[in-house]
């Protein structure tokens, strides 16, 4: 099991069916079909049931920045611990090193503009988001249905972009190899021009989780 919100390309390579994007610049991997419909469309209940207005870190002053809808997930629902189950076995980092699992869902005209997962270390809300459990590691994004146009996710920096389809999962680490930041996994969740789009995101942090 990874330490320190950790995964790493052999463990995740070692996992049927994982593709890695051949770019030098940055660790970011795709599997397909990695939910099944069933626990999908649990999930995508949940998120409808608890969705709120996402929020930013360091606000920049565009209303329109992000304007999807995001919810926290009970870690008690059934279908929450399915996929924890299913999210160690594929990245092997411990889950006490990881934020509670959040859904977003993405209507028409919906999006959220480029921007990069980790919290900037210079930005204003720095020490109130890392001051306890660190910086962001690595990023677990899972597309929970089929969209009929749009909502792709564009990592801008390689020119990469990943169409939304149910069940398949992306993941990235946040870091260069050396621990650092690293500006290459800026990505974009693009507009939704037609139908909705759902999304499950886990975070996981260089320390335990301690809220």
């Amino acid at each position: 099991m990874g330490r320190h919100g950790e995964s790493s390309a052999d463990h995740l390579l070692a996992h049927g069916g994982v593709q890695r994007v051949p770019s030098a610049k940055i660790e970011l991997f795709q599997i397909r079909e990695f939910l099944e419909p069933g626990l999908r469309h649990e999930l995508v209940a949940l998120i409808d049931a608890n969705r709120r207005p996402s929020t930013i870190a360091d606000d920049n002053g565009d209303h329109y920045f992000r304007t999807s809808e995001t919810c926290d997930l009970d870690a008690d629902e059934p279908a929450v611990r399915q996929l924890e189950a299913l999210l160690l076995r594929l990245g092997g980092i411990d889950p006490a090193y990881g934020e509670p699992i959040q859904g977003q869902r993405y209507d028409v005209g919906q999006e959220f503009k480029a921007h990069t997962d980790y919290f900037a270390p210079d930005g204003a809300d720095f020490q109130k988001f890392c001051s306890v459990a660190g910086q962001r590691t690595w990023t677990f994004m899972i597309y929970l249905n089929d969209v009929d146009a749009g909502g792709a996710t564009r990592f801008k920096v390689i020119n990469k972009t990943f169409k939304p389809e149910a069940g398949k999962l992306v993941c990235w680490n946040n870091r260069r190899p050396d621990g650092s930041v690293n500006p290459n996994t800026l990505h974009h969740g693009m507009k939704v021009r037609k139908g909705v789009k759902y999304v499950i995101t886990k975070w996981y942090r260089e320390k335990e989780w301690g809220w």
